[in-house]
C-alpha cells in the first residue's frame, strides 16, 4: 500500500496512515495549495460524503498545537504517536492561535445556536485549541443557547487519549471537575458518568449544574440514548 511504499523510499514510518486517510490528505492538501480556503475544503470534503448538515472548521488560518517538555516543544502528533506520551508535559502551545481568526459563520453559527454540546473531547488539546481562537470563548460567554458538556475523564481516566497526562502536567485534576473547571466560564450543564456520581455537589459547587448518566458510547443504542440526555439537559423536546 501507500505507507509501505513510502517507507520503502526511506520515509519515517512512525505515523502509519491507511489508503483512505492518506487519499483525504492528498486532496485536501491540493485544494489548500490552490488558495481554496479551509472553509471551502471541509464543504468539499462534507458534499463528497452526502452529509446533510452545515460543517465549519474553527478557523481558516493554521493553528498547531505544541507540547513543552523537557526535550523541548514537540508537535502534538510526534508527543502521542512517535514518543507515546512518555515526555512530562510542562505546558501546551497553540502556535498561530493568536493570529487566527474564527472561520467565516462561526460566531454566527455560536450566537444562533439553541444548544450547544461540548463534546467528550480532550479538553485541553482539542476543545483548548478552539478555544484559543480570539472571539470563540467570548462567543460562548455570551451565547443564548444552552452550553452542555459531556466528559471525557471518566472514574478518573480519560475513555481514550492522553487527557490524563495533559491535565495532571498543567497542574488540573484528573477528573470530571478538572474538566467542569475547564469551561466554567461559559458552561451551563455538566453531564457527568454514573461512575462519579459522587462528584455532583463537588461540580454543582462551581455553579454547574449536573446530570448523571451512561456516558460510555458501547454501541448505537448507548450513543442514541446520550444524545437524548443531552438534548434534555440542554431544554430541546426529543
Amino acid at each position: 500500500n501507500t505507507m509501505q511504499q513510502l517507507i520503502r523510499y526511506g520515509n519515517e514510518d512512525w505515523f502509519l496512515l491507511g489508503d483512505r486517510d492518506l487519499a483525504t490528505h492528498i486532496h485536501r492538501t491540493n485544494l489548500l495549495c490552490q488558495g481554496i480556503t479551509l472553509s471551502e475544503v471541509t464543504d468539499n470534503l462534507r458534499t463528497q460524503y452526502g452529509l446533510k448538515l452545515r460543517l465549519l472548521p474553527m478557523s481558516d488560518q493554521p493553528v498547531t498545537t505544541h507540547i513543552q517538555t523537557p526535550a523541548g516543544l514537540l508537535h502534538f502528533q510526534e508527543y502521542m504517536v512517535k514518543r507515546r506520551c512518555e515526555d512530562e508535559v510542562q505546558g501546551v502551545t497553540f502556535v498561530g492561535a493568536s493570529e487566527a481568526r474564527p472561520a467565516p459563520g462561526v460566531l454566527d453559527a455560536i450566537k444562533g445556536a439553541e444548544a450547544i454540546l461540548i463534546a467528550p473531547s480532550n479538553p485541553i488539546v482539542s476543545i483548548g485549541s478552539i478555544l484559543a481562537v480570539p472571539g470563540i470563548h467570548d462567543a460562548l460567554h455570551e451565547a443564548s443557547g444552552m452550553i452542555v458538556a459531556v466528559s471525557p475523564i471518566v472514574g478518573g481516566a480519560p475513555i481514550k487519549g492522553p487527557a490524563d497526562k495533559l491535565l495532571r502536567g498543567l497542574g488540573m485534576e484528573v477528573s470530571a471537575v478538572g474538566v467542569t473547571r475547564c469551561y466554567r466560564d461559559f458552561l451551563d450543564v455538566m453531564v457527568i458518568d454514573n461512575q462519579d456520581e459522587h462528584l455532583t455537589s463537588e461540580i454543582e459547587d462551581l455553579g454547574i449544574p449536573t446530570v448523571v448518566t451512561d456516558t460510555i458510547m458501547r454501541d448505537a443504542a448507548t450513543k442514541a440514548a446520550l444524545a437524548r440526555t443531552v438534548l434534555q439537559a440542554a431544554g430541546l423536546a426529543f
